[in-house]
C-alpha cells in the first residue's frame, strides 16, 4: 500500500478539512504530517460545524484511525479544547486518535516569544497566528525542543524549566511587555496552569511510535491518507519567503512528517479555491482592493477559522497554481468554493505576470511590490445558484468553460468540485 496525500495549492484555507472528511470512508488511517494549531480545518455536516486545529479531519468517522504525526507541533491546551468540544458533541475522539511520541510540544513561552518577535518587527510583521509555531519549530531544528515522548520521562520538569528560562530571557531582551499579553483570554500564569493540566491529560491518550505504526499498517494492507495544513505557497522553502509558515507544506513534507519513504507516496490530491485568498502579510499578485474583493470576502465568509481575521481575496492565479502542481507532483485536482463566484458576471483568470517588458509564465523568486503585474483573461460568469447541481453534468456551461480553461492551463483534470460547505455539496467525476 501507498500513502495518498491531500494538500493545499494556494495560501491555505482551501478547504482541505472538508475533502479529508469526504474521503475518510475510503481509508483506514488519516495522518496529519505537519503544522500545528495555526491550521483551521472546517467540517460541516448534519447542520453542525466543527473547526479542527490539530486533530486530523477523519476524526468524525469512528471506524478510521487518526494519527498526529511527528512533523506536527502540539499545544496540549488547544488540543484538549478540540477534544472536549468533540466529546460534548457526543463523540469519543480518544478512541481513534493516536499521537506520535516524536511530535514536538508548543510551550506557553513559545507563544509568548512568538508575540514578542512579531511585535518587534512592527510594520514588517509576517502576520503570525501567535500560536507559538515559529519558535517551536526553531527549537526543534535548534535541537532544544521537547517532544511528546519526553513528558513520560523523569527529567521532563528539568528540561521544561530550562527551556522556559531561556525563552523568558529572550523575551526580556526584546523589551516585550509580558504582562500585557493574553493567551485565549488569560494571562501567562493562568495559561501555563491550564497548559500543565492539559499536559497531564495527554498521558491518557494513545502515544505511539508513529513511523512504525504507519509503515506496519501499510505492510498489513491498510490504506493511509496524509492530511496537510496551510498551503504550498506558505512552504518554508518554496513559498513567498519570509511570509511563510515554519514547515514544509508540500508532498516532500509527508516523508519527514510521518516517517515514510518517497516511493511509498501514492496519489496526490491538490486542492485549490476557484479564486485566491491569504491571511497575513506577504505578496499576493492577484489581490483585489475593490468591490469584487469585498464581494468575494462576503460571499465566501472569508475570515480566518483560527484567527478570525478577514482574508485578502483575489482572482485565481494560474502561474502560482502550476508552480504548486509541479512542486507537489499532483495527480488530481479538486476545486473548492465554486459557489462563491455565482454572482460575478465577469470572472478573471491570471494567466501570466508582467515584469518590466518581460512576460513571466512561472512563479518568480520575488512576487511582491509593484515589480509584478498580473495579466488577466476574462470569462463570462454563470450568474446563477449551483444548489440544484447533483453531478458534474448539471453545472452551467459557463462554469464548465471556466473549469476547462483551468484544466488546460494546469495540465490536469478537475476531478472534484465543491459547491457549498456541507460534505454533501461535493460533486465527483465518475472516473474517480
Amino acid at each position: 500500500m501507498k500513502v495518498d496525500v491531500i494538500l493545499g495549492l494556494q495560501w491555505g484555507d482551501e478547504g482541505k478539512g472538508k475533502i479529508v472528511d469526504v474521503f475518510t470512508p475510503r481509508y483506514n488511517i488519516i495522518a496529519r504530517f505537519q503544522g500545528g494549531p495555526n491550521a483551521g480545518h472546517t467540517i460541516e455536516f448534519q447542520g453542525k460545524k466543527f473547526v479542527l486545529h490539530t486533530v486530523p479531519s477523519g476524526i468524525f468517522h469512528p471506524g478510521t484511525q487518526n494519527i498526529i504525526g511527528n512533523g506536527v507541533i502540539i499545544d496540549p491546551f488547544i488540543l484538549f479544547q478540540e477534544l472536549d468540544t468533540l466529546t460534548r458533541a457526543g463523540m469519543s475522539p480518544e478512541n481513534n486518535l493516536l499521537i506520535s511520541r516524536r511530535a514536538h510540544l508548543i510551550l506557553p513561552t513559545h507563544r509568548l516569544l512568538d508575540a514578542a518577535l512579531e511585535h518587534r518587527k512592527g510594520d514588517a510583521k509576517i502576520g503570525s497566528t501567535l500560536k507559538g509555531i515559529g519558535p517551536a519549530y526553531t527549537d526543534k531544528y535548534g535541537r532544544n525542543g521537547i517532544r511528546i515522548g519526553n513528558i513520560l520521562l523523569p527529567d521532563f520538569q528539568q528540561r521544561y524549566r530550562q527551556l522556559k528560562e531561556d525563552h523568558l530571557d529572550m523575551v526580556k531582551n526584546l523589551g516585550f511587555d509580558m504582562a500585557a499579553q493574553r493567551f485565549d483570554g488569560m494571562g501567562f500564569t493562568s495559561y501555563e496552569e491550564q497548559w500543565f493540566e492539559a499536559l497531564g491529560r495527554m498521558k491518557t491518550l494513545q502515544i505511539t511510535d508513529g513511523e512504525w505504526f504507519i509503515n506496519k499498517s501499510m505492510d498489513a494492507g491498510k490504506s493511509v491518507l496524509a492530511e496537510g495544513a496551510q498551503g504550498t505557497m506558505l512552504d518554508i522553502d518554496f513559498g513567498a519567503y519570509p511570509y511563510v509558515t515554519s514547515s514544509n507544506t508540500i508532498t516532500a513534507g509527508v516523508c519527514s512528517g510521518l516517517g515514510i519513504a518517497p516511493q511509498r507516496i501514492g496519489t496526490v490530491f491538490g486542492i485549490f479555491k476557484a479564486y485566491c485568498t491569504r491571511v497575513g502579510s506577504g505578496p499576493f499578485p492577484t489581490e483585489l482592493h475593490d468591490a469584487d474583493g469585498d464581494k468575494m470576502r462576503k460571499e465566501g465568509n472569508e475570515f480566518g477559522s483560527t484567527t478570525g481575521r478577514p482574508r485578502r481575496c483575489g482572482w485565481i492565479d494560474m502561474p502560482a497554481l502550476r508552480y504548486a502542481i509541479m512542486l507537489n507532483g499532483v495527480n488530481r485536482l479538486i476545486m473548492m468554493k465554486s459557489d462563491v463566484l455565482n454572482q460575478f458576471p465577469v470572472i478573471k483568470i491570471c494567466t501570466s505576470y508582467q515584469s518590466g517588458d518581460a512576460i513571466l509564465d512561472g512563479y518568480p523568486f520575488e512576487s511582491g511590490g509593484d515589480s509584478i503585474r498580473p495579466l488577466y483573461r476574462e470569462m463570462q460568469g454563470w450568474n446563477r445558484s449551483l444548489a440544484h447541481c447533483r453531478s458534474m453534468t448539471d453545472i452551467p456551461a459557463e462554469l464548465k468553460n471556466y473549469i476547462q480553461y483551468i484544466e488546460k492551463s494546469a495540465g490536469l483534470p478537475v476531478d472534484i468540485l465543491s459547491i457549498g460547505p456541507d460534505r454533501l455539496q461535493t460533486l465527483q467525476r465518475e472516473t474517480l
